[in-house]
């Protein structure tokens, strides 16, 4: 099994919260472990530290390799049940959060932030993706990029492989790391083969009403749905109680874009961000075509605890033994806001699939199979 271990912490100063992650990570080395890759998640209220965390890190603990991101809220499991903090989440507070993996550095490539083309990868990287076939990578990109879905599915497409992650969340500084501080693009980690992954998707929205074809729009805006008025369709969905006073929406009920060929009925969670009952008409937060197809889903803990299980069930059935460690990367409408007890999600994990090192953070979307999610949880496991 891959050799693992994660440190987490809060604190006002970040050179305390870093001085206790480097010294965790040191007591791992002392045991014999030769970590040689980081993950960094910094809450957002130490992201104008970051580099001053990262260069500590790096300094004491000798790992020359890291990738990671600001967050708004960041999450971490220490995967040793003797540790006092086992799974916890940090929002509205200062706190970083590291995992540290050993791992053949000829299992991997940090990606440098690409920002227009998927070519402005050095050669040596895109070589080396060529040369090995690398099929899968955790990539962090910066909501401020407005080509950002484009660019995720541009590096996909060229290395062939399966991309996940999440987008950076915060009130300042939107911090990545790739080696170094960056951001303004899609940055990240890509892996060989030889690197046994598992990943999943949980849905924190249910859906309210069957996939209607969209018969008349412009840019982001619903005009008409199967022929009828947008409003009028949207009504009949959501029912009486909530058609009565439609301020009740706001946050509850969104639009789902379904993915053409999906055969687990996937979809993609859009907010609805305008209404306009005169005209009848809707305005989600993604542009959509004359044909395309949309249906109403609703914000739900119960149902995205129980979609949360169900794919952890069958993510186990997959797996060829127990995991070494994961990443978790959850959106800023789940977490607190969705679930009452705190690190929920990280315990529903660790209650079905084992008491394993795991560190992530909360996004303003989440990445899996190159595409871009919203009000979701993204998983991947290291065996």
């Amino acid at each position: 099994m891959m050799s693992a271990k994660v440190v987490h912490t809060e604190g006002e100063d970040w050179a305390h919260a870093a001085k206790v992650c480097a010294d965790g990570l040191l007591e791992g080395m002392a045991g014999g472990a030769r970590y040689n890759l980081g993950f960094l998640y910094v809450s957002d209220a130490l992201g104008d530290d970051m580099v001053s965390v990262l260069t500590y890190l790096r300094q004491k603990t000798g790992i020359q390799h890291w990738v990671g991101s600001v967050g708004i809220g960041i999450c971490a499991n220490v995967g040793d049940e003797t540790a006092e903090a086992n799974a916890k989440e940090y929002f509205d507070r200062p706190a970083v959060a590291v995992m540290a993996m050993s791992m053949s550095e000829e299992h991997f490539r940090i990606l440098p932030t690409i920002k227009e083309d998927v070519n402005e990868l050095p050669g040596d990287i895109l070589d080396w993706t060529d040369d090995v076939q690398a099929h899968f990578g955790v990539i962090h990109g910066d909501p401020a990029n407005q080509n950002l879905p484009g660019l995720i599915d541009d590096l996909a497409r060229r290395i062939n492989g399966f991309m996940v992650g999440a987008v950076t969340s915060s009130v300042g500084t939107g911090h990545q790391v790739a080696e170094e501080i960056t951001g303004g693009g899609v940055s990240g980690i890509v892996f060989a083969p030889d690197v046994n992954v598992a990943t999943s998707l949980s849905q924190g929205c249910a859906p309210i009403s069957v996939s209607h074809t969209i018969s008349d729009c412009v840019d982001n805006v619903l005009i008409g749905l199967d022929g009828d008025r947008a409003m009028d369709v949207f009504r009949a969905d959501i029912g009486a109680d909530l058609s009565s006073d439609l301020a009740q929406v706001a946050g509850l009920i969104h639009a789902a874009l379904p993915i053409e060929g999906s055969d687990t009925g996937d979809y993609m969670v859009r907010s609805l961000v305008g209404i306009d009952p005169e005209r009848g008409w809707l305005a989600i937060s993604e542009e959509v075509n004359t044909g395309d197809r949309v249906m109403f889903v609703r914000r739900d803990q119960e149902s995205a605890e129980m979609d949360l299980r169900e794919k952890l069930m069958g993510l186990r059935r997959r797996l060829s033994g127990p995991p070494s460690c994961g990443l978790y990367f959850s959106c800023l409408g789940r977490g607190p806001s969705l679930f009452e007890q705190e690190a929920h999600e990280i315990a529903i994990i660790t209650e079905l699939l084992g008491n394993i090192p795991l560190v992530g953070f909360y996004g303003n979307g989440e990445i899996s199979n190159s595409r871009l999610y919203g009000y979701t949880g993204v998983l991947v496991l290291f065996q």
